[in-house]
């Protein structure tokens, strides 16, 4: 073991955050480049950019769930989490490498339809992603004790890959987004591959004497009751997906309204639940399900920035070419991302140690709910633009931060690596609601300012929600 990881010094931490940087520049070439290339490059619309989008919670679904119970089962190449992300990254590198070559890759398999070759390449690419991703974020929690240690493992790594992001974001806006994405696959493949062979993980998972521990397995029904706050977005994914693939078509919005009815039950019964009065294992499974719940709703709202931004885009500035339309998503990202790489170990880290946690996510996701009512209304200037996405970095700096220092202790740090993919499925559920739903609305609706009123409307939820989550006790 290094010396820097036995003192756990700053540099440890860096090095930690590293091999979560390679997934996260992987996410930010995709963010910035995949909807620009499918629009721009390969006609698709705004309704098959949806689809090829729902590839990667799919992907994630699987993946992180799979991966994470695994990982916390095993042990080759001296380690538990070392070896997927070494798979996933190489992987990924390989599937960004194709990312700018759908058309070439689709010729040379001689087949004619590109969307099927751009939803194969997004699934594999965003499915590499999260063999990895639960493993670099579940190796920071093995290698780190609970407490403001913990905290700062987290926010360290935000502030690394937040400032790789930064980089992405302003290749993309200087040289284009063909440069980032050579870029990043070479920066994946280095940072994936190097730093986990200086990382030394214990072969057995932390044996905590916290009351949350238990020696006994999950069953699937367990699993489910755990997930009971995502049981509508399950219903209404199935259901849009069973609809995609059989190519029905609704003329009715009735199936939506009854998932929206059951959604809001489920969270609403989670929230309301009690934790007092409760064994320690049970409080903290209730607290685990509140931040299921208030976490959803932050990712329903930034998934669909991520993916329909370039539509509000074309809309509200129908003057601008598809150059100047990559440039600007670029600047407007590099920003976002340079707020959330500056505020976690800056402000987040002390702010949290002194109010808590909980709270300080809280105000952040509820500055992030004005600031996409704010775009809805002003986002048609680019420079007003631009500022908004800096109030925007607030609450994107806190979701990739604080949130999974807080969801760490609330769970049996023996089955870190399962409910690091239970957790995953807050983000990957929303997602796929996007894709399949929320896409087709859109691209219905003539204003596309209705892109951000619901993405105000989704974090104003998350952040009522994230208001109900009790504080950890140390």
């Amino acid at each position: 073991m290094l010396a820097i990881q036995q003192n756990l010094s700053k540099r440890f931490y860096m090095l930690l955050s590293l091999p979560s940087t390679a997934m996260g520049f992987a996410l930010s070439v995709q963010i910035s480049a995949l909807s620009w290339i499918l629009t721009t490059q390969y006609g698709l619309d705004i309704h098959e950019v949806g689809l090829v989008w729902a590839a990667g919670p799919i992907a994630g679904i699987l993946g992180q769930v799979i991966i994470g119970i695994i990982s916390d089962n095993v042990w080759f190449w001296n380690g538990r989490r070392r070896p997927f992300i070494l798979v996933g990254g190489v992987l990924a590198g390989l599937m960004l490498l194709a990312l700018p070559n759908i058309g070439i890759v689709s010729e040379s398999l001689g087949i004619d339809g590109i969307l099927a070759i751009a939803i194969t390449i997004a699934l594999t690419l965003d499915l590499s992603i999260n063999i990895s991703f639960n493993p670099t974020r579940s190796i920071i929690a093995d290698v780190t004790p609970e407490g403001p240690e913990r905290t700062k493992g987290y926010t360290w790594m935000q502030t690394i890959s937040g400032s790789f992001g930064v980089l992405a974001y302003a290749i993309g806006a200087i040289c284009g987004n063909f440069v980032l994405i050579y870029f990043g696959a070479a920066l994946v493949f280095i940072l994936s591959l190097i730093p986990p062979f200086f990382i030394t993980e214990p072969r057995e998972l932390q044996k905590s004497d916290s009351p949350q521990a238990s020696t006994e397995s999950l069953t699937f029904k367990d699993i489910m009751i755990n997930i009971k706050p995502l049981w509508g977005f399950i219903v209404y994914d199935v259901y849009a997906m069973g609809r995609q693939l059989s190519g029905i078509e609704m003329n009715n919005y009735y199936v939506e309204a009854f998932c929206a009815l059951l959604t809001l039950i489920f969270v609403w019964q989670t929230m309301a639940a009690k934790e007092e009065n409760k064994s320690a294992q049970e409080a903290g499974l209730i607290g685990f399900r509140k931040i299921l719940a208030a976490h959803s709703f932050s990712w329903v709202g930034i998934q669909t920035m991520f993916v329909f931004i370039f539509a509000f885009l074309q809309d509200k500035m129908p003057n601008i070419n598809d150059d100047e339309l990559g440039r600007i998503i670029s600047i407007s990202f590099l920003i976002l991302s340079a707020v959330a790489a500056i505020l976690p170990a800056v402000l987040l880290e002390p702010m949290a140690a002194k109010v808590g946690r909980v709270k300080v996510h809280t105000w952040c996701i509820a500055s992030m709910a004005v600031g996409y009512f704010a775009v809805a209304m002003f986002g048609a200037n680019e420079y007003t633009l631009y500022v908004l996405m800096g109030l925007l970095g607030v609450g994107w700096s806190a979701v990739i931060s604080l949130v999974f220092a807080i969801m760490s202790e609330k769970i049996d740090q023996n089955k870190m690596g399962m409910y690091m993919g239970l957790f995953n499925l807050s983000v990957v559920l929303p997602q796929l609601l996007v894709s399949l739903g929320i896409g087709l609305f859109i691209s219905q609706t003539g204003d596309k300012s209705a892109i951000f009123i619901l993405c105000g409307i989704s974090l104003a939820l998350s952040a009522i929600c994230w208001s109900r989550v009790k504080e950890h006790k140390q």
